[in-house]
């Protein structure tokens, strides 16, 4: 075992039986080995920043300090850190604090020792990139490293495209909820509303500015980040940046595909995630959009036409190639007493469904009512739920293609 595949972890809780208990399901893999451990949530800080391991194994409850505010100043003093939060509540709100202080995963105890041996490997290779990220940063140069030393984060950003070719499965509802789900300190998050008419992003986000994609694509090749700043709209409550569609229908023509491409390419060298809400229609920023994506995740209901639809759509990208891995396929507003099930489309499909959102019109209707994103609405809502472990999957996924694409 050659010494760049070890993995240093630390296991934290206030109990020492269950460190012990952690410590012998770990010892199990032969490239982790656990080099500290800690009793209380201060003790965790002090020994992370001495250590610096992979991985922190980190419980919520304790005496002193609660796990997530110890997770939120380790990742704050040591930033390629990568803590999974063990914990006896499945809670959705533990989970959103969890990850808005930096968590990378999420266990209920007593984990399995397979459901704890994953989560370390794909938070070790996390915290190998951003090992190798800030050493970049530290010796590198060019317009990336610029971005980042500015504030930004390199070209390591993900374009995650939302498309459905069925309008009405909730779209935009499910782009800007997993916006504010996946925006951190540590993974800021820009949206990108691609619907030339009738976008909607800032309508669900309840914010308006002076500027839109059109003060920007006259200038998409020669962008810097003050005149992005310039232009983008940060949503309040959440911190999301959003670059906003035109306001006016007749305008939409002057935006073409190649000037799309080129400013979402752009966004990647200073946001983890771009996140953009497309049209149903399969126009040239559509097309833009897809050709982008690091990942595509494609919206299906549970009615006949929607189906259809979906599938020509999934053909479509099988024609053009694109590896099944890269398409995350969402059921949207599913309805167990409906019999059309995600198991039975994703076998129709030859392709899984990867997620069903329950239908929660109850919630999703007085937030988009009131512009204000579910999650933060409603963290108990059902969609909430939907939307938190979605967000969860999305990011693993990305995790596990670019250490493929590595391989």
């Amino acid at each position: 075992m050659v010494e760049t595949d070890r993995i240093t972890v630390m296991v934290v809780d206030d109990i020492p039986e269950t460190r012990e208990n952690i410590k012998r399901l770990l010892q199990f893999e032969k490239n982790i080995e656990v080099v500290g451990t800690a009793g209380s949530g201060k003790e965790a800080i002090a020994q992370a920043e001495k250590l610096e391991p992979d991985v922190v194994i980190m419980d919520v409850n304790m005496p002193d300090m609660d796990g997530i505010t110890a997770t939120e100043m380790i990742r704050q003093r040591v930033p390629f850190v990568q803590v999974v939060i063990l914990t006896v509540q499945d809670d959705p709100n533990y989970m959103r604090r969890a990850m808005l202080a930096g968590a990378r995963d999420f266990l209920t105890k007593p984990p399995s020792i397979d459901e704890l041996t994953a989560a370390v490997q794909r938070a070790a290779r996390l915290a190998k990139e951003e090992r190798s990220r800030l050493g970049s940063i530290a010796v590198g140069g060019g317009a990336a490293s610029a971005a980042v030393s500015a504030g930004g984060h390199g070209s390591f950003g993900k374009v995650i495209t939302f498309y459905t070719p069925k309008g009405g499965l909730g779209n935009t509802t499910l782009a800007v909820n997993l916006a504010v789900a996946l925006n951190t300190a540590d993974t800021p998050v820009v949206i990108v509303d691609g619907k030339m008419q009738y976008g909607d992003v800032v309508l669900l986000l309840n914010e308006h500015g002076k500027h839109d994609i059109l003060d920007l694509v006259p200038r998409v090749d020669d962008l810097d980040m003050e005149v992005l700043e310039s232009v983008l709209i940060t949503h309040e409550d959440s911190g999301v940046k959003i670059v906003a569609s035109p306001t006016r229908l007749e305008d939409a023509g002057q935006i073409n595909g190649e000037q799309f491409g080129k400013l979402l390419r752009f966004l990647k060298t200073m946001f983890e995630y771009i996140i953009v809400d497309t049209a149903s229609t399969l126009d040239d920023v559509t097309l833009a959009a897809l050709d982008a994506s690091d990942l595509v995740v494609s919206l299906v209901g549970q009615d006949i036409p929607s189906i259809k639809d979906a599938r020509l759509f999934l053909d479509w990208l099988r024609s053009l190639e694109v590896p099944a891995e890269h398409i995350f396929l969402v059921m949207n507003r599913y309805d167990k007493r409906i019999g059309i099930t995600p198991e039975r489309v994703g076998e129709s499909f030859r392709h899984p469904v990867g997620l069903a959102v329950p239908e929660d019109f109850r919630h999703v209707l007085p937030a988009v009512n009131k512009g204000k994103p579910v999650l933060q609405a409603d963290r108990s809502a059902p969609i909430s739920r939907g939307v938190v472990k979605m967000a969860e999957m999305i990011r693993r996924r990305l995790v596990e293609l670019e250490s493929e694409s590595e391989a």
